[in-house]
């Protein structure tokens, strides 16, 4: 019989694929078919700093190249790493607390959610140990199971806090949801089990100033936004402005220059361009920007949810590059 990562890499993927979770804005899975063409052929370390729904992660676990390496999974959404750590340690919890939130949706409605984000998640979340790491520490399986819910409830998916840090995604309108999925649960609990898996909490500097010559690093930040109108703060209270995007433009540049290997996708928006495409300093690192066609599946309204176009940066060689 073939080997996991030999039947994977032939078939794409395992028996027991795990899919994504939680839905987030610049969510990965439909961009994986271009995102694969940038994979290194070979690498040592895996590091994602802006782990969010951890698509590219487990396209990369699913097809077997995550085998035998350390991988370093981060985000510095407390919440993000909390639900997975608990989903990985009390994975017969999480399922239990989401059958029931599963039932009493069916049940309720509209006036369940709200009473599950306002009555419950929200004072659980202002219960947890202060600080990123002591939230992400104490975070339970009731909470995981109420952020999955809320996230998979919630207009558009979307995760978001106001200045007070408190959750405040209005009920979203499906005709049909799928809430506990049991066995991708499990799936997904067994990836993050994998020997070598880190889950922390963490700015994505901090992350990545281990990362060296063979790893590899791909960093999906919250994007750019393409106008002045267009921000929208999806993952904490304090946003991911100018100054971070220059700060992560910064990093690249040093795994660059460290032999990494990168792939960073990001907007189209004028920022991005000047910072990578038209850098003299990105073109030396190695870097290439590339534009590629992606689907955004998170606006306001329905017509704007279609074809766009994006980076990938990267200074990975594939034939389309050459």
């Amino acid at each position: 019989m073939p080997s996991r990562g030999k039947r994977a890499a032939r078939e794409g993927v395992t028996d027991a694929a795990a899919r994504p979770i939680l839905k987030w804005a610049g969510g990965k899975r439909q961009l994986l078919p271009v995102l694969r063409r940038y994979y290194p052929a070979r690498f040592r370390r895996y590091f994602e700093p802006f782990v969010g729904s951890g698509a590219v992660f487990l396209d990369l676990h699913n097809s077997g190249r995550l085998d035998g390496r350390e991988v370093f999974l981060s985000d510095t959404n407390a919440d993000v790493i909390g639900c997975y750590r608990a989903v990985r340690d009390d994975t017969d919890a999480v399922i239990a607390e989401l059958a029931r939130l599963q039932r009493g949706h069916l049940q309720g409605g509209q006036d369940h959610f709200y009473e599950v984000r306002d009555e419950r998640f929200n004072p659980g979340r202002r219960a947890l140990v202060p600080g990123e790491a002591g939230a992400a520490a104490t975070y339970s399986p009731a909470l995981a199971a109420m952020l999955i819910y809320l996230n998979r409830t919630g207009f558009n998916g979307l995760f978001r806090v106001n200045a007070e840090g408190m959750f405040n995604v209005p009920a979203g309108r499906y005709a049909k949801v799928r809430i506990c999925d049991a066995p991708n649960l499990r799936a997904l609990a067994r990836a993050l089990r994998t020997p070598g898996v880190h889950l922390d909490v963490g700015p994505f500097d901090r992350a990545v100033a281990r990362a060296g010559r063979e790893d590899f690093a791909y960093l999906d930040p919250p994007y750019a936004p393409l106008s002045r109108t267009a921000h929208f703060r999806s993952y904490t209270a304090d946003g991911f402005g100018p100054g971070q995007q220059e700060a992560l433009q910064r990093a690249v540049l040093g795994l660059a220059g460290r032999g990494a290997h990168v792939v960073l996708s990001n907007s189209v928006a004028p920022d991005i361009r000047a910072l990578y495409e038209d850098s003299v300093e990105a073109r030396t690192a190695g870097l290439t920007a590339i534009r590629v066609p992606a689907r955004r599946a998170i606006n306001s309204r329905p017509a704007g949810r279609g074809a766009v176009l994006e980076y990938v940066i990267t200074n990975v060689a594939t034939p389309e590059v050459v």
